[in-house]
């Protein structure tokens, strides 16, 4: 289906209300109309309706920022999470590639099994631990067998100011608590879902939108903050940040205690290297992602100040 150039683009995010998704309806704005849709607005296990949406819209982009992400939920919750993170996915993918459309969709770290001594790149061998991961590679496979353009981004352990995630609930317990253990044997680069947002326009804008869709460079693309770091270290370094905000709380950061993940058994095992090499992203379209520190105190910064 041809698009009319001359009129504003129309973007369809799909997970409108989650951390990634409530940022992209602010970084996408500047580049057309954008219509985000929530579970209530379409049922992502009903796909006749995930379908006829995608019809009624027309949208020139459709970012797919909706995820089953209940990694332990996952484990006894097996069809739903197939069919919102592979399914839906694979649905959407058919309808891109029927409408000439781009398709932008996010992916994870947790496609991998954690065992690599480096970061994994993107022609690493995907080896999901749990049923969550094994469903996010499912939608991986799914597009890629739709060949639509499309743009798969892994991220990891990603924070925004809305929703719940990481870091609220470590400010939360350490007004609660003078004691704070945390896993230490788990690497990841933290990711700010608004670091995900802004690298998802700048794309969209400059490759897509910007005249290049002949040559649009589609694939899949690691997309993580720069540097890595423990869970353990994270949680000091958000406290220690927090403490210098001025938030009162009843833990001293440096008496964090580092423990081992055997310490607090989890339904769905998680990968010990969660660390993902950027260079391919960096290099194809030029972007600099900043440190994971700087983007985590901006976000402190969001939720305290």
């Amino acid at each position: 289906m041809r698009h009319n150039v001359t009129a504003a683009p129309t973007l369809l995010v799909t997970g409108g209300n989650g951390q990634v998704g409530f940022e992209l309806r602010r970084s996408l704005v500047p580049l057309g109309r954008v219509i985000a849709l929530d579970r209530s607005q379409c049922d992502y296990l009903c796909l006749d309706d995930l379908r006829r949406v995608v019809r009624s819209v027309c949208p020139d982009v459709i970012v797919n920022a909706a995820a089953y992400t209940d990694v332990d939920g996952a484990e006894s919750d097996i069809e739903t999470a197939y069919a919102v993170n592979g399914i839906a996915a694979g649905v959407l993918a058919e309808e891109a590639s029927a409408l000439g459309s781009l398709l932008v969709h996010y992916s994870t770290d947790y496609v991998f099994d954690g065992r690599k001594a480096e970061p994994y790149v993107e022609t690493d061998p995907a080896n999901p631990l749990s049923v969550y991961g094994k469903s996010k590679l499912a939608g991986e496979e799914a597009i890629a067998a739709a060949a639509p353009p499309a743009l798969v981004l892994r991220t990891s352990w990603i924070a925004g100011a809305h929703g719940n995630n990481f870091v609220k609930t470590i400010l939360q317990r350490s007004r609660e608590s003078s004691n704070l253990s945390v896993v230490a044997d788990q690497v990841g680069a933290p990711t700010t879902a608004s670091l995900v947002a802004d690298v998802t326009a700048q794309i969209i804008s400059r490759f897509w939108l910007g005249g290049g869709r002949t040559s649009f460079p589609a694939g899949v693309y690691h997309l993580a903050a720069a540097g890595e770091v423990s869970w353990h270290g994270y949680s000091v370094e958000l406290l220690r940040y927090a403490a210098a905000l001025g938030v009162d709380m009843k833990i001293n950061p440096a008496r964090i205690e580092a423990v081992p993940a055997s310490t607090y058994p989890r339904i769905a095992t998680r990968p010990e290297n969660s660390c993902l090499d950027t260079h391919k992203l960096r290099q194809t379209f030029g972007l600099h992602l900043p440190d994971w520190q700087s983007g985590i105190h901006h976000l402190l910064e969001q939720i305290l100040l």
